[in-house]
């Protein structure tokens, strides 16, 4: 899962990224409504994390302009503004949900749970190629029922490949999904990631090509 977290106080911002961390979460930051805005156009985040009290606005302000982008993508307003009036207004802003400061990690994850199995997203939950399933809404995967041992980036490698499976998937959608706005890429690093994952779904019945000057596609194996 990647996300977009929109706050302006850098330690908050320092902590939170660090918690989602540590639950294989790619977090981009921005500290202010024009660089969120700028960064919802790629189009990559699977949720949103937006503070209402920035340097240059409301954050409520930015939700029609994430619901143009993505129409369905989850949205949390995180926000010491946390009295009855003011959660009512973020939802009926169009928020998914509104969580008052201070919070912790584990309702927050929680949310974001809750968030993503909304019933538009439930039929896309589970994905089966070959012996491999994957749980979209946990982001587990298993081969034959036992479970993938996975590292961080391996995980989000394969979630895009299941999600676009068949297909082709450019590489630098695949670095985007892997690594944060601030992460330094070594050059073979997707590299050495995609081999492992090759290695790891030596049972599944699955391939994963590399198409060259392309990128990589994953699909059950001939």
């Amino acid at each position: 899962m990647r996300i977009l977290l929109v706050e302006d106080e850098m330690n908050m911002a320092a902590a939170l990224t660090a918690a989602l961390s540590r639950h294989d979460i790619v977090v981009d930051h921005a500290r202010t409504l024009e660089i969120a805005e700028e960064a919802c156009r790629s189009g990559v985040h699977d949720a949103v994390l937006l503070d209402r009290k920035l340097p240059d606005g409301d954050g409520l302000s930015l939700i029609p302009v994430l619901r143009r982008e993505q129409a369905g993508l989850p949205i949390i307003v995180l926000s010491a503004l946390g009295s009855p009036d003011h959660r009512v207004a973020g939802l009926d802003h169009g928020a998914d949900d509104y969580l008052a400061k201070p919070f912790s990690t584990d309702e927050l994850l929680a949310r974001l749970r809750a968030v993503m199995r909304r019933p538009a997203q439930i039929g896309e939950s589970m994905v089966n190629v070959g012996q491999l399933r994957f749980n979209l809404t946990e982001r587990q995967a298993d081969v034959a029922g036992e479970p993938l041992d996975l590292t961080r980036r391996e995980l989000l490698a394969l979630e895009i490949l299941v999600r676009r499976a068949g297909r082709t998937v450019p590489r630098s959608a695949l670095e985007e999904a892997v690594y944060g706005y601030d992460d330094e890429i070594a050059s073979n690093s997707l590299d050495a990631h995609i081999s492992r994952l090759r290695r790891k779904l030596s049972t599944a019945g699955v391939e994963i090509h590399a198409i060259r000057g392309l990128g990589y596609l994953l699909r059950t194996a001939s």
